[in-house]
């Protein structure tokens, strides 16, 4: 498959809190030059660092995917770098003047609304796809989770998620370059079982997060504390647990809303791998920690 590369027609401006630092942050997407990739640029630092977003800069896969150069960090960079991914754009220059990227609404969707009502940036230079020497497959033994990176003619990606609950149940989800992204995929928020979130917040994470940016799944029954305990958490005056396992502050977007994030999340983690891959991706119960390192062994492979 043969396209020019793209990018942004203007710079775009977004602000929020992050999900797990909690820090509020302002973050401009701009138009970059062909070649550039994605790069992200710290303002708020003296000398303003770059840092580029390839697989060799990740730091950090703790629930969120972090890349760091020298003084420079990005935290959670994966819902704008499956934004740009599924868009089809090549190029881009982020700018945040804090350390972790806006959650919003948990999912690529304020990106992509905000992208497409301009349309994309044809730069008349064709884009360089990479092309797979031979198959690789990832495995975590610890985890059951694989991913597996076959030679191709053209990105696609086909993901299975089992979380062993009988809320979510086996999700599967696709994608390839005639997907849907912005309406099929990109709306997908992010979710995190009730069980988790004590020790999440013990473990200094989802300090940014709230029933705004994430789907609640309620796995066991709860008791009246633990329904207070959600009610203040969430801030929530009406605390309850739905029939079908959820949270009540939201409507899922689709029966495998839960899946499909997996799926976005998958394709910003394997950008890192420096552009679009000629290749086929089969992933079973991908996560942060094992997309990255399959962008890391690809990037190895071709090097």
């Amino acid at each position: 498959m043969q396209s020019n590369q793209h990018t942004v027609k203007k710079t775009y401006y977004f602000q929020g809190k992050g999900l797990h630092t909690g820090t509020y942050a302002h973050m401009k997407l701009m138009p970059a030059d062909t070649g550039t990739g994605i790069v992200f640029r710290r303002t708020d630092l003296r000398s303003k660092p770059l840092i580029q977003a390839i697989a060799e800069n990740v730091t950090n896969t703790a629930r969120s995917t972090t890349i760091s150069q020298n003084e420079a960090v990005a935290v959670t960079i994966e819902h704008i770098m499956s934004a740009l991914t599924g868009l089809g754009i090549d190029n881009a220059l982020i700018e945040l003047d804090n350390i972790e990227v806006p959650i919003l609404d948990g999912s690529a969707r304020p990106y992509v609304e905000a992208i497409l009502k301009d349309g994309l940036m044809d730069q008349g230079v064709p884009r360089q796809y990479i092309d797979i020497p031979q198959s690789l497959e990832i495995r975590d033994d610890r985890t059951g989770s694989w991913i597996r990176i076959d030679p191709a003619a053209a990105p696609s990606a086909d993901i299975t998620v089992d979380f062993n609950s009988k809320i979510l149940g086996i999700q599967s989800a696709h994608w390839d370059e005639n997907t849907d992204y912005a309406h099929e995929i990109g709306v997908c928020r992010t979710f995190v079982f009730f069980h988790e979130i004590e020790y999440l917040f013990r473990n200094n994470l989802i300090k940014g997060g709230d029933v705004d940016n994430a789907i609640v799944i309620v796995e066991n029954p709860v008791n009246e504390e633990q329904l207070s305990s959600l009610s203040y958490l969430f801030n929530l005056p009406d605390v309850r647990i739905t029939d079908e396992g959820y949270l009540n502050n939201l409507q899922l977007h689709f029966p495998d809303e839960c899946g499909r994030h997996k799926l976005l999340d998958l394709l910003g983690d394997l950008r890192l791998a420096g552009g679009y891959l000629n290749a086929r991706i089969t992933a079973y119960k991908p996560g942060h920690t094992i997309n990255t390192k399959a962008a890391k062994a690809l990037r190895a492979l071709l090097k």
